[in-house]
C-alpha cells in the first residue's frame, strides 16, 4: 500500500467517516470511489480536502516532531482544533496550543500536566475563551437534549457565526445543514453521536473560516 493511500485510510478513522460517506466523499473529490484507482495526484487532492475538514496527518520522525503525551494532551488538542474551527485560533498547530498552555499554567508542554489543577486551568482557559468570544454553551443545554455533548455546542455557535440570529427554537437549516454534512436523514438532532459532531464541526469550520477571510 502506497503511503498516499495509507494516509487516505488514517484520514478516515481520524474524521470518523464510515464506508458510504467515505467513498462518496471520494466520488465528490476525484470521480473515483476507490483510492486505488487514483492517480496520485488524485491522491494527494482527496488529503488536501481531508486537511481542510480537519484531518492531521501523523508527523514523521524525520521532521524531529512527536505526538502530545498527558492525560490531557487529547482534550486539549480537542478544543484546540474547535477554536479554530470557531474561527478563533489562526494557527492550529500543537506549537500554537501550547503556547496557550504554557499562558496558562507556566508550563511548556501537556506531558508536564500532571496536577488536576494544572488541568483544570488549561482546559477551563481555553473552554473560557471559546465561550466568551464564540458563545460556545459549555455547561448549558438550554433544555435542548441534543446539545449534550460538547461537539453539539460547537457546531451550534458555528452555525450562530454563520447565521447571525439564529436561535434554538427555530434552528432555521441547521437541521438540514447536519443532515447534509453528514449525509443522513435525521427524526432527531440527539440522535447524532459525538464522532459525527466531529465530522459537522470540522465541516462547518471550513465555511466559518472562508466567511472570516471573506469578511477580512
Amino acid at each position: 500500500m502506497t503511503s498516499s493511500i495509507a494516509a487516505m485510510h488514517v484520514a478516515r478513522k481520524q474524521l470518523d467517516l464510515d464506508e458510504d460517506v467515505y467513498r462518496a466523499k471520494l466520488f465528490a473529490i476525484t470521480g473515483k470511489s476507490s483510492a486505488k484507482d487514483m492517480t496520485e495526484a488524485e491522491r494527494q487532492k482527496v488529503l488536501g480536502e481531508f486537511r481542510k475538514v480537519g484531518f492531521q496527518p501523523a508527523p514523521g520522525r524525520a521532521a524531529g516532531r512527536r505526538q502530545l503525551a498527558g492525560p490531557y494532551a487529547k482534550k486539549l488538542q480537542a478544543l484546540w482544533i474547535a477554536g479554530w474551527n470557531l474561527g478563533l485560533v489562526a494557527d492550529r498547530d500543537d506549537k500554537a496550543m501550547l503556547a496557550f498552555v504554557k499562558r496558562q499554567t507556566g508550563l511548556d508542554d501537556t506531558r508536564f500536566l500532571h496536577h488536576a489543577d494544572d488541568g483544570r486551568a488549561a482546559i477551563e482557559g481555553l473552554k473560557g475563551w471559546l465561550k466568551r468570544d464564540a458563545a460556545v454553551m459549555f455547561g448549558n443545554t438550554n433544555g435542548c437534549e441534543w446539545l449534550a455533548a460538547d461537539g453539539a455546542k460547537i457546531a451550534w455557535a458555528q452555525w450562530r457565526i454563520l447565521t447571525p440570529g439564529a436561535n434554538l427554537m427555530v434552528r432555521k437549516g441547521f437541521d438540514e445543514a447536519v443532515q447534509a454534512i453528514l449525509g443522513i436523514r435525521l427524526v432527531w438532532l440527539a440522535d447524532v453521536k459525538p464522532k459525527d459532531w466531529q465530522t459537522v464541526m470540522n465541516a462547518l469550520g471550513e465555511r466559518v473560516r472562508a466567511a472570516g477571510k471573506a469578511g477580512a
